[in-house]
């Protein structure tokens, strides 16, 4: 399985539109080979890097198999097109919040799951409630990675 970003390289600098110093819209996904099982795919990004230990910046889940991606700058919304569901993230906020650290350079890591079954969630799961409904149906995953380094200018 293979996730890729027209909006940034795996291991690159992630550009300030997608943060919380630009537009803070979600950056473009695209995935392909996904195991022919596949019934629903669901993706969490997170900073493993926060002084407070992982954050998490986006979940998206009941995703369906026939899609090839999520286009730049998904809505907010708790429920998406075609029944797809978005958690509450680290900012209590349902959907997408881009990297905002407050030193440092920090990871971004997407991981997308590709599971045998829909998850049995509402809108606003969290990270862990994702990933207890996740247990036993992964059938691959595929990661991807920016990064971000906020330059602050002290006054």
């Amino acid at each position: 399985m293979k996730l890729i970003s027209p909006s940034f390289r795996n291991g690159k600098a992630m550009p300030s539109k997608y943060t919380c110093d630009g537009a803070n819209v979600s950056p473009s996904l695209v995935w392909a080979d996904l195991p022919g099982r596949t019934r629903s795919l669901t993706l969490i990004v997170h900073d493993p890097d926060a002084p407070g230990g992982d954050w998490v910046h986006w979940v998206i889940f009941n995703m369906k198999p026939g899609m090839s991606g999520l286009g730049e700058g998904m809505p907010p919304e708790p429920v998406l097109d075609q029944g797809i569901r978005q958690g509450m993230n680290d900012f209590n906020q349902i959907g997408y919040s881009g990297p905002c650290p407050p030193q440092g350079r920090h990871r971004y890591v997407f991981r997308l799951f590709a599971l045998d079954s829909e998850l049995p969630l509402l809108s606003g799961a969290t990270r862990k409630q994702i990933l207890a409904a996740m247990s036993g149906h992964i059938l691959e995953e595929s990661e991807l990675c920016a990064l971000y380094e906020r330059v602050l200018v002290r006054r």
